[in-house]
């Protein structure tokens, strides 16, 4: 998660139009309540060209390489205007604790928790398998952890994430409680964005 890396996703939720998602490190650092140093990483989600969702999330990565997650202020819009902030936690404020987005060393069975903020944030993860593969516009990858991600504030809600080496997440899938698809299409670091490799 160098600054200026960038994904660009493309969220299809059922048979409405397709969302787009781009994912920004930026070179900003947040000192986090909990007196975390993170990183600050823009996610903005709009629908022709009207932005959805704006959220600023912030991650820091520990000796061992396990990337943690330690907060969020998010703002969803509605006709260009902020509706709702609701999902906003920071690690270290009113009992919010941080988790673990990813294991540096993810293998089948590995539970952990990657948020928790008692009632709003409660994310968690489990590997399910290493050695998979994925297909996405922006190519096939070999060797990807896949993840299954739930929440108990959603018990109906489950997803299925796919993370290639050296890229980051490339796919996920709604597989209970929603039919949505989230697929990379663009990818790229320092400012300048890959085309799809042939993998």
């Amino acid at each position: 998660m160098r600054p200026g890396g960038h994904w660009i996703y493309r969220e299809s939720v059922g048979n409405g139009e397709p969302l787009r998602v781009v994912v920004t490190v930026t070179d900003k650092t947040r000192r986090i309540a909990n007196g975390v140093e993170a990183r600050v990483v823009k996610d903005v989600v709009s629908r022709s060209g009207e932005p959805v969702e704006v959220t600023e999330d912030w991650y820091a990565q520990d000796a061992d390489g396990n990337l943690w997650y330690l907060g969020e202020k998010t703002a969803e819009y509605e006709g260009g205007k902020v509706v709702s902030r609701e999902g906003s936690w920071e690690a270290g404020v009113d009992g919010a604790e941080p988790g673990i987005v990813l294991p540096t060393d993810p293998r089948q069975g590995m539970a952990y928790r990657q948020e928790f903020y008692a009632g709003q944030a409660e994310d968690r993860g489990e590997v399910l398998r290493t050695g998979e593969q994925a297909q996405v516009p922006f190519g096939h990858f070999t060797d990807v952890v896949a993840t299954r991600d739930t929440t108990p504030l959603e018990p109906r809600v489950v997803e299925y994430k796919f993370y290639a080496r050296g890229v980051g997440p490339v796919l996920t899938l709604d597989v209970s409680g929603a039919s949505g698809r989230e697929e990379l299409v663009a990818f790229g670091e320092g400012g300048r964005t890959d085309a799809p490799p042939q993998r």
